[in-house]
Formats: structure tokens, C-alpha cells, sequence
């Protein structure tokens, strides 16, 4: 199981229209997100900046399976009208990961 983090940025003007758009994500969503091997995908906003906790089995072949799923790219498509894009970061997860620091479960005194 993988935990990581992910970054992206809303288009400005678009923070209530995408939070309302989270208010109930399409179950059919997460029924192919799970078939993904995705279990868990939490999202936290600061302004435009978006901070995504994921937990999967495998991310990149999730990311992989979903980009292939109908039901994933018509969400894509949906939400390209309120997110600029994920950040990019040739050293994480799928190039998207955001690097992990401290996690205070794993420090061993």
C-alpha cells in the first residue's frame, strides 16, 4: 500500500464551483477509481493550491488504469474547467508525487 501526496492549481475564480463540484463526486467515480486499486483520496485547499492525500496500491498503474477508464476522462474533462494541472516532479510517483518528508508514525525513538 502507497500513501503520497499530490499538488495542483485551480484556474483562479473557479474555488466554489470546484468545491461544490466535490461535494458528491460521481459514485461511478469512485467505484472505477477503486477498481484501480485506489482506496482512499483526500483533497484540502489553501486558496488556488490543491493538497491530495492518495492511497493505493500502486499508483502509477492506477494512474495508468484510470486513463484508460470512459468514467475517469469524462471527470478529466469536467474538471479541466476549474484545475490548471497536477504539478509535475520527474522524482515522484508517476512524476506527480510531491517529495515525503516526516511522516510522525514512522520516527523511531
Amino acid at each position: 500500500m502507497t500513501r503520497l501526496a499530490l499538488h495542483s492549481r485551480l484556474i483562479p475564480g473557479t474555488e466554489e464551483a470546484y468545491e461544490l463540484e466535490h461535494a458528491r463526486v460521481w459514485p461511478e467515480l469512485i467505484t472505477a477509481m477503486h477498481a484501480a486499486g485506489i482506496s482512499d483520496w483526500s483533497i484540502w485547499r489553501s486558496g488556488r493550491d490543491l493538497f491530495h492525500l492518495v492511497v493505493a496500491d500502486d499508483f502509477e498503474a492506477a494512474v495508468e488504469y484510470l486513463r484508460n477508464d470512459p468514467t475517469d476522462q469524462r471527470w478529466q474533462q469536467h474538471m479541466s474547467q476549474f484545475v490548471e494541472g497536477f504539478a509535475q516532479n520527474p522524482e515522484g510517483v508517476a512524476g506527480q508525487s510531491l517529495r515525503h518528508v516526516w511522516t510522525m508514525s514512522e520516527q523511531v525513538d
